[in-house]
C-alpha cells in the first residue's frame, strides 16, 4: 500500500464522509430552528421513499450477476450474525452487560451487529473495484442487510429491548420497504434483456443524493456534547470493525479457498462501522437512541484507520 493510495483514499473516501458529518454536526449546533432529531427522521424517509430506490434499481439492474457476486451477501450475513453472536454473549450472559437496561443493551446489540453497508460500503468498494464495486455494496445491502435488520433486527428490538412484543408483521414490514422493490425491480430488468439505458442512467443520477444525505444524518444522530464512551459500546466497535471480520475471513477462506475480489469485498463489508439508521431505528422501537447514535459514531472514527489496515491484509 503506497502513501499515493492512502492519500487518494483520502481524498476519495474519508475527506468527503468526514465533512458530511461534520457538516451535520455544526448543523446541531447551530441551527436550532429545525430540532436535529426532527430532520434526522425526515431525512432518513427521504432517503428510504425517495433516493435509495432508484439507486439500488440501477446498481441491480447493471450488475452482471455471476456465483462470485452472490457470495458477497452470503460473506456479510455471516458477519452479522457472528456479530450478533458475540455481542449477544458479551451484553446478555457476561458480566459486561450487567446494570444495563433492556433498552440499551438491545440498541448497542442491534447497533454493533449491522454494518453501514450501503453508505459506506459503495463509496469504499466503488475506490476499490470501480463500477463492480457499487454492484458488491448493492447486493450486500438488499440480499443481507435489509432482510436481516428487518426479520431478526426488529425481532431483537421487540423481544429482546421490551419486556414485550410490539405486534410487528415483519414480513409486512419488509414489503413496505421502497428499497427492497427497487432492488428487484432491477434485478428482474437484468435478467429480461431490456434494454433501458436511459432509465438506468437516470435512476443513478437520482440515487446519488442517498449517500450524502445519510452521512449528514449521521452527523445529526451524533450525541457531540457527550462523546465519552462506555465499556460496553467500545466492546461493540471492536466485535464490529475487528473479532467479525477475522472470524468471516476465516470461514470464507476455509469455505471458499483462494478469495478473489468479490470475497474481499464481502470482508470489507463486514469491516464497515455500524448502520448509519441506528439512532432512528433505535427511536422507532423505543429503544436507547443515544445508545445506539454513540455506537454508531465511535465506530465511524475508528473505521478511519481500521480501513486501511483491513485493505492492506486482503490485498
Amino acid at each position: 500500500m503506497t502513501p499515493d493510495f492512502l492519500f487518494q483514499l483520502f481524498l476519495q473516501v474519508w475527506l468527503p464522509i468526514a465533512l458530511l458529518v461534520a457538516a451535520g454536526g455544526l448543523w446541531v449546533r447551530f441551527r436550532h430552528e429545525i430540532p436535529a432529531a426532527n430532520l434526522r427522521v425526515q431525512l432518513n424517509r427521504l432517503v428510504v421513499d425517495v433516493f435509495a430506490p432508484p439507486l439500488l434499481f440501477a446498481l441491480s439492474a447493471q450488475a452482471v450477476i455471476t456465483w462470485e457476486l452472490l457470495t458477497v451477501p452470503l460473506i456479510v450475513g455471516a458477519g452479522i450474525l457472528v456479530s450478533g453472536a458475540v455481542l449477544y454473549l458479551l451484553l446478555y450472559r457476561s458480566p459486561l452487560g450487567h446494570g444495563l437496561k433492556r433498552p440499551t443493551r438491545a440498541a448497542i446489540l442491534l447497533t454493533g451487529m449491522f454494518g453501514n453497508i450501503l453508505f459506506m460500503g459503495y463509496p469504499t468498494l466503488t475506490f476499490l473495484y470501480g463500477d463492480q464495486g457499487g454492484s458488491y455494496a448493492a447486493f450486500a445491502d438488499v440480499l443481507a442487510g435489509t432482510p436481516l435488520l428487518w426479520t431478526l433486527g426488529v425481532w431483537i428490538a421487540t423481544r429482546l429491548g421490551h419486556e414485550g412484543s410490539h405486534g410487528v408483521s415483519l414480513f409486512r414490514t419488509v414489503l413496505k420497504l421502497p428499497p427492497v422493490w427497487g432492488f428487484v425491480l432491477g434485478f428482474a430488468v437484468n435478467f429480461s434483456g431490456i434494454d433501458i439505458d436511459p432509465l438506468v442512467r437516470a435512476a443513478k443520477f437520482m440515487g446519488q443524493a442517498t449517500i450524502p444525505v445519510m452521512l449528514f444524518t449521521l452527523g445529526l444522530s451524533i450525541p457531540w456534547g457527550d462523546l465519552r464512551p462506555c465499556r460496553q459500546t467500545m466492546a461493540a466497535v471492536a466485535v464490529k470493525l475487528a473479532v467479525a471480520p477475522l472470524v468471516v475471513w476465516a470461514l470464507a477462506a476455509a469455505t471458499l479457498g483462494e478469495l478473489g475480489d468479490a470475497q474481499k469485498a464481502g470482508i470489507l463489508e463486514v469491516a464497515m462501522p455500524t448502520m448509519i439508521m441506528a439512532a432512528s431505528f433505535a427511536d422507532r422501537f423505543g429503544l436507547d437512541v443515544r445508545a445506539a447514535a454513540l455506537t454508531a459514531g465511535w465506530s465511524s472514527v475508528v473505521f478511519m484507520f481500521t480501513l486501511p489496515v483491513w485493505i492492506a491484509l486482503l490485498s
